[in-house]
């Protein structure tokens, strides 16, 4: 799959993904070569095959950084109404989920256009008790680089995509 062919595809799926499950999976190797899978509300996608997350939470990530920059982002559509149109019509109109894969870069203090993104993103919790807990302090992004990326194929729900 070509990233920058596909890419207005990839971060308009990101966007819905965000919208039904309110996070990414992202998969990272330790010292020992185990693996470990991280939610993560706050990924966000540039316009050029590039992308960032705030920091604040994350724990596992930049303890693995340091032995391996390598990292897989699994995004899934678990959209209700995405999956019963797509079971009732025996195929789906669109990817359910993508794969990105890419290296961590480094550490940095925010962009005022990335807090506002974040802002704009977690809009509708501004005024939720937990919102300040959660989203108030978040001043540390990390860039994510990726390389390449996949479509997830399921038979013949998407042999016609």
């Amino acid at each position: 799959m070509d990233l920058i062919e596909n890419w207005t595809a990839i971060r308009k799926h990101f966007s819905h993904s965000f919208g039904s499950s309110l996070h990414v999976s992202i998969a990272s190797v330790d010292a020992n070569n185990a693996p470990t899978v991280t939610p993560v509300g706050t990924v966000f996608l540039n316009k050029d095959q590039t992308g960032f997350y705030f920091e604040k939470f994350v724990s596992t990530l930049p303890k693995h950084v340091a032995h391996n920059n390598q990292i897989c982002i699994l995004a899934v559509n678990s959209g209700k109404f995405f999956w019963l149109k797509s079971l009732f019509k025996a195929r789906f109109d669109a990817y359910p989920a993508y794969r990105l894969y890419g290296t961590l870069g480094q550490r940095r203090e925010a962009t005022q256009a990335e807090i506002r993104a974040l802002e704009r993103r977690m809009k509708l919790t501004r005024s939720l008790k937990g919102h300040k807990y959660l989203w108030n302090d978040m001043t540390k992004v990390r860039e994510i680089r990726f390389n390449r990326g996949e479509q997830i194929n399921i038979g013949k729900m998407t042999q016609k995509l």
